[in-house]
């Protein structure tokens, strides 16, 4: 009896080990970085966000290496690689090193910006010189790309691209030559994109923030131009409508926002303020509406340009013009940043990703 008793209390235990080892996965940091064509890599301490670089960080990879997303399996990691105009597939090996598969993808004239749907089915690469956008399928064993359809002209450079949440929009953002702003919106299916009847939708004169919420029902766009947050409401048809009290900061602190992220439960929105190096702090209301935080804003180190959230709504990571990457803890019951620490990568990084 006691033997059987001892047995199950090891079970047990191993149960929950395991439960909580879910819980607390850790999950691996990409950041890449034009300047040396290089990819620094660390493993994140899910208990508290402290970075690791992974022997052999940083990776030397593509030229001019742009936008960066992980597949949702944790397998694949794709780069856009600008000086080549072509995309490099890796796989990422269980302790996070990514190995490259060759041959590179070739896409349009100088990809800026990849997004993915969520379920990891597809790829959409943005590209500034030939101004349209290349839709690819993704082989879920291998993370082979296989083009869909004709590209997909859009006429402008973009600027920033996301997905909702459900994977069934593409917005893209792009400044006309004549001071105005756009937001360039797509119905997807099967990977195949088509224009939103009502497209393009006017926004500020320089929107390079793009933030949708985890709802899908909201969208925002921040201008450097004009210190403005713009704020739409997206109907089941994917078509934008303005928020009345939109554009939203101009007299607030925002000074050159270059970057929008919202948290994983919806309740904040942080942005990366270039101008004044620091993030400021919103929380969104049920109707999208935007209020200062009781704290309005946090310090980063010199100009931050990117900005991205784990899976977990724990750990905040701003990379930084001065070339590090800054972590940052939330609290997430009041939206109080704390900074951790700051990682040097020796030159600015032109995205962040992280494995779910």
């Amino acid at each position: 009896m006691l033997k059987k008793a001892t047995a199950l209390f090891l079970v047990i235990v191993g149960i929950a080990a395991w439960m909580a080892c879910g819980k607390n996965q850790t999950h691996f940091v990409f950041a890449s970085v034009p300047g040396p064509s290089q990819l620094a890599v660390y493993r994140e301490d899910p208990n508290s966000g402290v970075l690791t670089a992974l022997t052999g960080s940083p990776f030397t990879i593509g030229p001019t290496p742009q936008s960066a997303v992980v597949h949702p399996s944790g397998n694949f990691l794709y780069i856009a690689n600008a000086g080549q105009s072509d995309i490099s597939l890796f796989t990422i090996a269980s302790n996070g090193v990514p190995t490259e598969v060759t041959p590179r993808v070739p896409t349009g004239t100088t990809p800026l910006l990849l997004a993915m749907d969520s379920a990891g089915t597809f790829l959409f690469a943005a590209n500034a010189f030939s101004n349209n956008i290349y839709s690819y399928s993704i082989d879920s064993k291998s993370g082979a790309l296989t083009v869909v359809g004709a590209p997909q002209g859009i006429g402008l450079s973009p600027l920033n691209m996301k997905l909702s949440p459900d994977g069934n929009f593409l917005f893209v953002t792009c400044a006309e030559n004549n001071n105005v702003g756009v937001v360039q919106a797509f119905s997807v299916a099967s990977g195949v994109l088509t224009p939103v009847n009502g497209s393009p939708f006017q926004t500020g004169p320089n929107p390079g923030g793009l933030a949708i919420s985890p709802s899908g029902a909201f969208l925002y766009t921040a201008d450097s131009a004009i210190n403005s947050i713009s704020e739409f409401s997206i109907d089941s048809t994917g078509a934008l409508t303005e928020l009345p009290n939109s554009p939203f900061g101009q007299a607030s602190s925002l000074t050159n926002p270059v970057s929008l992220l919202i948290d994983p439960t919806g309740q904040y929105m942080f942005v990366a303020n270039e101008g004044s190096s620091n993030l400021s702090a919103y929380t969104i209301g049920s109707d999208g509406g935007l209020t200062v935080l009781s704290t309005p804003t946090f310090s980063t180190g010199a100009q931050p340009n990117y900005t991205i959230m784990d899976s977990s709504g724990k750990y905040l990571l701003a990379g930084l013009q001065s070339g590090s990457i800054q972590v940052f803890v939330l609290d997430s019951s009041t939206g109080i940043l704390t900074p951790e620490v700051t990682y040097s990568i020796g030159s600015t990084p032109s995205s962040i990703t992280i494995t779910k």
